[in-house]
């Protein structure tokens, strides 16, 4: 038997739990992306408008990207234990630099006419904030969400190590079974999966985009 019907027969065969864990997936992702998101989006806030903040921010954000995957689950099961709390705490700090380089980059690049017409109009600083800064520097933010969605979800897999959820399972356990009848179809298609729902994320982020950019913006 090739191993194209190796591969097919594993997926018919295990397709029920390959949903569950694929849903499992993308639910870590996407909650993992959205606590990203909040926290960066508010730092980047906060640092905006000094350089130095800004540099030092995004030089810590950078920093936690530099640790290996499985020494930041390492040094995070003593604390949080193993499954679910270290994956996504592990998750969120890699997904912050791209989103918080991309928040500080739009809000710096908001046209200061535009700023100072809202002023002009009497608009607060909470209101310039909400209604004209984030919303022209939501198109840097989503492409800087875009970015960490494919970088967390292929980092997901590895959170295996920590018991974590997804598809990060199926390809350690096929691994580990190397020479045995289903080793290679098992770990294929956890990586085939992973790459999918990676696609299917992006689309997702630029529809996203689509109904949330004004056209004059995307234009």
């Amino acid at each position: 038997m090739g191993i194209l019907d190796a591969l097919w027969s594993f997926v018919v065969n295990r397709r029920e739990q390959l949903l569950v864990d694929s849903y499992l997936h993308v639910s870590a992702v996407v909650q993992s992306l959205l606590l990203a998101t909040v926290i960066a989006v508010l730092v980047g806030i906060l640092v905006y408008r000094s350089p130095l903040g800004s540099a030092a921010a995004t030089a810590t954000a950078g920093a936690i990207l530099t640790v290996p995957s499985f020494a930041l689950l390492g040094l995070l099961i003593p604390f949080l234990g193993l499954g679910v709390a270290p994956t996504i705490v592990a998750l969120v700090l890699y997904a912050l630099l791209p989103i918080l380089r991309n928040t500080v980059l739009g809000l710096s690049a908001v046209d200061p006419a535009a700023v100072d017409a809202a002023r002009g109009v009497g608009m607060g600083r909470w209101q310039l904030l909400t209604r004209i800064e984030l919303p022209l520097a939501w198109p840097s933010i989503l492409t800087g969400m875009r970015v960490s969605a494919q970088m967390i979800m292929g980092i997901l897999a590895l959170a295996a190590y920590a018991k974590g959820p997804g598809l990060g399972n199926l390809i350690f356990s096929g691994l580990a079974r190397l020479g045995s009848p289903n080793a290679v179809p098992q770990a294929l298609t956890g990586t085939i999966l992973i790459v999918v729902l990676a696609l299917a994320l992006d689309g997702v982020l630029v529809l996203l985009g689509r109904f949330t950019i004004s056209r004059g913006i995307r234009d």
